[in-house]
């Protein structure tokens, strides 16, 4: 059986930064607040969309004032995501591969629902996933493995027929909760130094060469 393969989103599939950076600096400026750099952004990502507001704001900001960061990004990023949002290079054309050879393919995204499946839906269009999930209120948010394992069930399988690929350390904690394998990519979000640490299974270095770290796994 073809191991099932379970993909993070922003920083993995697609480049998300320069659409999330400007939904957040209006959305600071908007309340009177300093934005922010792309790169500081950059790291403010993975930990769903509460938590990146957290990070942007000031020190100890009042959590009605992130309620209402996080209210008025979800009205601009809603609007504005697609001019900020792309496919890596060769990726869509991995994923066409990676479907015309039977793997079994998901997303497990801490990016809210809402926002993934659309994402998912508009950039992949003759993409099949069994299952995508983003962040929902009634379900913990990765590093929990509760999304892994729903995904998991999605594909009949057990989790130690599963690979999880990701940009992040978070990704890769993931799947040490949940049981699975995993293959940390260098093109995302988060430096190999960090990544290393966390212990992949494997670590790729472009997408190029995740076909056959994946037919090798």
């Amino acid at each position: 059986m073809k191991p099932c393969l379970i993909f993070d989103l922003d920083g993995t599939l697609v480049d998300s930064l320069p659409g999330i950076a400007g939904s957040l600096n209006r959305s600071l400026t908007a309340h009177g607040l300093p934005g922010h750099s792309d790169a500081a952004v950059r790291s403010f990502i993975g930990n769903g969309l509460r938590t990146l507001v957290q990070r942007a704001a000031p020190s100890g900001s009042d959590p009605s004032l992130i309620d209402s960061l996080v209210s008025l990004f979800k009205k601009d990023y809603d609007l504005s995501w697609a001019d900020g949002t792309v496919a890596y290079p060769g990726i869509p054309g991995l994923l066409t591969e990676f479907q015309r050879d039977g793997y079994p393919m998901a997303v497990l995204s801490n990016k809210t629902h809402d926002f993934t499946a659309t994402i998912v839906r508009t950039v992949f269009p003759s993409v099949h996933f069994t299952t995508v999930l983003g962040q929902e209120d009634h379900r913990p948010q990765k590093p929990h493995p509760a999304g892994a394992m729903l995904i998991a069930d999605a594909f009949g399988t057990g989790p130690e027929n599963c690979i999880l690929i990701g940009d992040s350390t978070m990704d890769l904690e993931t799947a040490q909760n949940a049981g699975m394998r995993s293959i940390a990519v260098l093109w995302g979000y988060h430096d190999r130094e960090h990544l290393e640490a966390a212990d992949p299974t494997h670590i790729v270095g472009n997408v190029a060469e995740l076909p056959a770290v994946i037919a090798g796994a």
